[in-house]
């Protein structure tokens, strides 16, 4: 699925391209210091995390105890990991496995 032709304007592709060129954790940080509040970035994480936690089958009672997320953020999530842009899918995987390396 492709990205709603709406969603894409040049500001966003400015913004997109201004992202893609940050090359470490550290100056993403700084630069999402500056570009958004801690509760956008909380709740942008929270999302990551609970579409994560979708992916490898917790319940919505589990992932509402473990993020705090409402039953309506975990919903939407959920919408978009069956129904969205596929966006999510890019880097899932990855970090899954990522994160049962660091376990073992």
């Amino acid at each position: 699925m492709t990205t709603n032709p709406k969603f894409r304007t040049e500001q966003l592709d400015e913004f997109f391209e201004a992202i893609l060129m940050l090359k470490t954790k550290e100056d993403c940080y700084k630069f999402f210091e500056d570009v958004c509040t801690v509760r956008e970035l909380n709740s942008i994480s929270q999302r990551l995390e609970v579409a994560k936690l979708l992916r490898i089958r917790k319940t919505y009672n589990e992932i509402e105890k473990e993020t705090g997320a409402s039953t309506a953020t975990i919903s939407r999530v959920n919408r978009s990991l069956h129904y969205g842009a596929e966006g999510y899918d890019i880097v899932l995987d990855k970090l899954i496995a990522k994160n049962k390396k660091k376990k073992v």
